[in-house]
């Protein structure tokens, strides 16, 4: 068990010597975003802003200017909201080389409640024009998609989370940017998931199998550019299409797989994740069962 967050600070910190461009930005946040492991190891490549997100997001851009591969971190409603229009405006229009790598995303941000929970985060990164948009599910995809965006140019957002999830994948499991992963072959039902929801969707897939339900489940871990073909096809081959996401329902990965199948395949898509509301403090384990996210609620979703 290892949280998103975590393996993104490991992965920095050994990748920092294979590439010498990559320096790493954060809104006085090393500790909980780990970049410190980074700061450790490459002091003089490590810039601590402070609290002041739109600084950060500009201090990005202008190295991103300059020849570096910045990696921009603070929690995602900080990285999100606060500084939208310095990432709007001044990186994804200039199309300039920043990594937004946004922490503490979600309702498992747990107990600092509502005011840090970002749930539209998803939502505002995808309708920036040219940001690819991400959200890993474990550490080995986690670790993989840090040095993709070291080698894609561009803008790019990765969404990482608080809690200690299960590993899912291999380290030497065959990821793509842009192609999401599919998990069985069943025809009753296509449960896609994305980050953190990805282990409850596979851990329902078990449930289901008990039941004599056969279901495949699909890990979108990016979300923009989003894999249209995968998506088709599994409507074209199973009943029921069950999206599950820890977001707002309005623009995430339910609406992105929505806006596919409306213009591709026209089909009914269940969308699980917030409901157009803010969230609350508590356990995130205990929040995932409140907001129905887990396992069991994912099963009965697909047995309804």
């Amino acid at each position: 068990m290892i949280s998103t967050r975590e393996s993104y600070g490991k992965a920095l910190a050994e990748l920092g010597e294979k590439y010498p461009d990559v320096v790493v930005l954060d809104a006085d946040l090393a500790t909980a975003t780990k970049t410190i492991e980074f700061k450790k190891k490459f002091p003089e490549r490590f810039f601590d802003i402070g609290i002041a997100e739109q600084d950060l997001m500009g201090t990005a851009a202008g190295l991103a200017l300059g020849g570096k591969i910045p990696f921009a971190s603070t929690f995602a409603i900080f990285a999100t909201g606060r500084a939208y229009d310095q990432v709007r405006n001044t990186i994804a229009y200039s199309k300039l080389n920043v990594k937004i790598a946004a922490t503490h995303a979600g309702i498992t941000v747990g107990e600092d409640g509502a005011s840090h929970q970002a749930l539209e985060d998803i939502a505002l990164m995808r309708a920036v024009p040219n940001m690819i948009v991400t959200s890993p599910a474990d550490d080995a995809e986690t670790r993989w998609l840090i040095e993709e965006a070291i080698r894609t140019n561009g803008p790019m957002y990765i969404r990482l989370t608080r809690p200690a999830v299960e590993e899912i994948y291999s380290s030497d499991t065959p990821f793509s940017l842009g192609k999401g992963i599919q998990h069985g072959n069943g025809t009753d039902a296509t449960v896609i998931a994305t980050g953190v929801t990805v282990s409850e969707a596979l851990k329902a897939k078990e449930i289901l199998k008990n039941d004599g339900i056969d279901i495949r489940v699909i890990d979108i871990h990016t979300i923009k550019p989003i894999d249209k073909e995968l998506i088709i096809r599994s409507a074209r081959e199973t009943k029921k299409i069950v999206t599950v996401e820890d977001h707002n329902i309005i623009g995430g990965l339910g609406s992105a797989v929505c806006e596919v199948l409306c213009d591709e395949y026209p089909k009914q898509v269940i969308r699980m994740g917030i409901n157009d509301e803010f969230g609350q403090s508590g356990k995130w384990n205990e929040l995932m069962e409140y907001y129905k996210l887990t396992a069991e609620h994912i099963a009965d979703k697909v047995r309804d």
